[in-house]
Formats: structure tokens, C-alpha cells, sequence
């Protein structure tokens, strides 16, 4: 190994601090161990190629739309319209689902909900601050407030009014659950039904991603001020993730699904859009976990109909915190995907479709209703 100051010490610390950030942004923590992989470096390489050019994930697209957050960022949205004759219409105008995703992903995570309800319903799917087609804005860090107000400012933008279903995976229904605290009029007046999934309402200190809580815990005392690190040297820490990429692709897999027969192209599609979010958007994001309790937000959605969905074998969100989110919604159907991880939409699709579809019924604006 080089020197400390020499040209090797330097690779080889990005390429570790390559790895720990994609640990975070696969939602983990660092410390994991990863099996060496059989396959050879350079036919993996082929093989990821050849994935990002046959499958189909990114190619749903609507209509463009651009919304203006209270910082002046702008956020990035895209709509499909309902078919005539299934708008769902409601009082006020048509009903509109909203999706949400979750941290280091984009709209595109929602492809297999996107392409089951296109036509059936009003949708309307966008990238969050930072991540996908919408700006980083100046506002650092990030908090999941400031996220919950960019969802309103989709809304105002994108469906200004008529009925909304909301849906959030992960940090979405995070921001679902910040914009219920900050925006509960909305909730009241508009809001016919909630879905949350893979997501929590706090405690996110509590969660051990399945490894020794001690070791955990270390981590966590240092990782902040190593983020701030990483993120001034963001180039650096780049390369080294590029350098780390079958690593990376071992932590994606990990923590992302649960399932032996998930789809590689799948996997391949949750590493690249977990790639394309910047290292120092990571670091900027990260403290807002730590700091988010919004338990008692979920009270503005009691006597709505709410769908509460996890993977069985989620290591970032466990069933037990949407266990949570249940108990405080007395009604709430409560589904627990077997066999799936944390992105169980993408792992599961049609139980996640399905229970959509239930929730969209309960609400009296069933995509297949007039």
C-alpha cells in the first residue's frame, strides 16, 4: 500500500469512503461484509452494460412539469392523465395520486405502479430535491420539513385541487408524514386516502440494518463528521464508489431485496439510480433521519383509508416501525410482503400494485369507478 500522502493512500481511502457512502445510500450503515463474488470484475462490467441497455425501467414518461419550492428550487414532476370515463372523479375534480420516493432513488422506483395504473387513474410522480431531474437547492442540510413542503409545493403545482391519494416510500412517506404536520388543512380538505411504504415515523437510531447495534452505534458517532469530509471531497469519493462498483453492487443487492430470484435487471436499476445521486447529496440529506419523529403527525390521517406495506425482510425500515404507523392509524389495512426487502415495489410488484389498487377502492375512487 502507498504512503498516506502518496497517490495510492489516496485511492485507496476513496475507494473505502466509496464504499461507506454507498452503504448509506443504500440506507445502511457501514461496517458491512460482503461475500467475494465469483464472477469476474470485467464480465460484470459486461454484464451491467448490457442490462442498462435492454431494460425497461425509465422509459415511462408524462407530461412535464416544474414546480417552485419555497427556496426557489425547482422540483421536477411528471403527470399521467386518466383516460375519459376513469378520472375518478370526486368533489372538486379528479382524483390525483401522488407518489413520493424514497432516499438516493427517483420517480422512476414507482416504474411497475407507473405502468399498472397508467390510464386508470390521474397520477402524478416527482423527483425530490437533490435527486432525479429536480434541483439541489441551498438549503443545507436537509430536512424532512423542508421536504414536506416541497410535496406541497408539487401539489399546488400539479394538482391544485380535487381529491389526493398520496403514497410515499421510504423518506416519501417521511415527506407525506411533514407535509400532514406542517399542511394539516390540506389533509382534511383534500386527502381521501394514504398509503405509506417501507417508511417509518422515527427512532431510525434504533434500527441495526440486521448487524451487532454496538458496532452500529459507533458508526453513527462518526459518520456525520466523516460525511462533511466525503461531501468537500466529492470527486475524490466519486471515483472511488466507480472503483468499488462490484462492492457496491453487493451492498445494493443486500439491503434493497430480500428474494433470491430477484430480476438482475432490477438490481441493476436500483444500483443506477442510487449512482446518480452525488456523494455530498447524500451527506446533505443524511442527518435528517436522525432528527425525524413524526408519530404524532400521522393523526391528521386517522379516519382516512390507509395501506401500511413492508417487506418482511426489510434491514432499513423494519415491519416493525410500519407496525407503528398502524397502531396509529386505527383502519389501516396492514399488508407485510413476504420474501421482500426494502424496496419491496420494485421486488414485489403486483403486491404492492394490488394493495394500491385496494386502497383506491376503499377510498370511493377506484381507478375502475365511473
Amino acid at each position: 500500500m502507498g504512503e498516506p500522502g502518496g497517490g495510492g493512500g489516496v485511492w485507496r481511502r476513496a475507494g473505502i469512503a466509496g464504499a461507506a457512502l454507498g452503504v448509506l445510500a443504500a440506507g445502511a450503515a457501514a461496517g458491512v461484509a460482503v461475500e467475494r463474488l465469483t464472477v469476474s470484475r470485467s464480465v460484470r462490467r459486461k454484464a451491467r452494460l448490457a442490462l442498462d441497455a435492454t431494460g425497461p425501467f425509465g422509459t415511462l414518461r408524462g407530461t412535464p412539469g416544474r414546480a417552485l419550492a419555497d427556496d426557489g428550487t425547482i422540483l421536477a414532476y411528471e403527470t399521467d392523465e386518466a383516460e375519459a370515463g376513469r378520472a375518478g372523479e370526486g368533489p372538486g375534480g379528479p382524483l390525483t395520486v401522488v407518489f413520493s420516493h424514497g432516499f438516493c432513488l427517483d420517480q422512476d422506483s414507482w416504474h411497475y405502479q407507473r405502468a399498472a395504473l397508467r390510464g386508470r387513474v390521474r397520477t402524478v410522480f416527482w423527483d425530490q430535491r437533490g435527486h432525479g431531474r429536480s434541483e439541489r437547492g441551498e438549503r443545507k442540510p436537509v430536512g424532512i420539513e423542508l421536504l414536506g413542503r416541497d410535496l406541497k409545493a408539487v401539489v399546488d403545482a400539479a394538482a391544485p385541487e380535487g381529491p389526493l391519494v398520496l403514497v410515499g416510500h421510504s423518506m416519501g412517506g417521511m415527506t407525506v408524514m411533514a407535509l400532514a404536520e406542517q399542511y394539516p388543512e390540506l389533509v382534511r380538505d383534500r386527502v381521501v386516502g394514504v398509503a405509506f411504504v417501507g417508511t417509518s415515523p422515527g427512532r431510525l437510531e434504533e434500527v441495526s440494518y440486521g448487524l451487532p447495534l454496538a458496532g452500529v452505534n459507533a458508526v453513527r458517532r462518526v459518520l456525520p463528521g466523516m460525511l462533511r469530509t466525503l461531501g468537500s471531497q466529492a470527486e475524490l469519493v466519486e471515483k472511488g464508489r466507480r472503483a468499488t462498483a462490484d462492492l457496491f453492487a453487493g451492498l445494493v443487492k443486500k439491503y434493497s431485496f430480500a428474494s433470491k430470484d430477484v430480476d438482475p435487471a432490477v438490481v441493476r436499476f436500483a444500483e443506477r439510480m442510487i449512482e446518480s445521486v452525488p456523494v455530498d447529496v447524500v451527506a446533505e440529506f443524511y442527518p435528517a433521519f436522525g432528527a425525524h419523529d413524526k408519530l404524532a403527525a400521522l393523526a391528521a390521517f386517522r379516519g382516512l383509508p390507509a395501506l401500511a406495506l413492508v417487506g418482511d425482510r426489510d434491514l432499513v425500515t423494519p415491519a416493525a416501525h410500519t407496525e407503528a404507523i398502524a397502531e396509529a392509524l386505527p383502519g389501516a389495512e396492514r399488508v407485510v410482503v413476504p420474501d421482500a426487502g426494502h424496496l419491496v415495489m420494485l421486488e414485489r410488484p403486483g403486491a404492492v400494485t394490488e394493495a394500491l389498487a385496494a386502497l383506491l377502492a376503499r377510498a370511493g375512487e377506484g381507478p375502475d369507478n365511473g
